[in-house]
């Protein structure tokens, strides 16, 4: 990182940006280009899941090549200046990459409550109707790097 004063590295300051966060974006392998998505998520322990409906460009392209990068950046605002080259924003952000896999039926629920939690929202039974109709999968994250610009001032 150029900037290495705006480098967050300790796994404490990653983790906090990714369970205030609200928003993913998911970068899929695709040809010729890649396919990008903005994915609501749950955070657990290095850890983003997911929830879609079981077919779809996404999920074809996640089962033929699990490898995936992704971030999730927090808005801090924009600064304004008396010179347009001097404006900047406030932000936080994570990127990383890591690898997709699919949750079992057992496992979905637990999937579930992540992305209930991470919207302050109560953990609870699903139906089976809705389980059935839901892919819940998870990117395990091998690597990840943050940054946070501006959010002191």
């Amino acid at each position: 990182m150029r900037r290495s004063e705006k480098a967050v590295t300790d796994l404490a300051g990653l983790e906090a940006i990714l369970r205030e966060g609200r928003v993913c974006q998911l970068a899929i392998a695709a040809d010729p280009v890649p396919y990008l998505v903005t994915l609501n998520y749950g955070y657990n322990s290095r850890c983003l899941y997911f929830h879609s409906a079981p077919v779809g460009r996404k999920i074809s392209l996640l089962q033929n090549n699990p490898l995936v990068a992704f971030t999730v950046a927090i808005d801090g605002g924009v600064i304004t200046a008396d010179q347009s080259c001097k404006w900047t924003n406030r932000f936080q952000s994570v990127v990383g990459y890591g690898t997709v896999s699919f949750l079992s039926d057992a496992e979905k629920t637990l999937g579930l409550n992540f992305i209930m939690d991470q919207y302050g929202g109560i953990a609870g039974e699903y139906s089976a109707a809705a389980l059935a109709a839901t892919c819940v999968y998870k990117l395990d994250i091998k690597e990840m790097t943050g940054k946070r610009s501006r959010m002191d001032v």
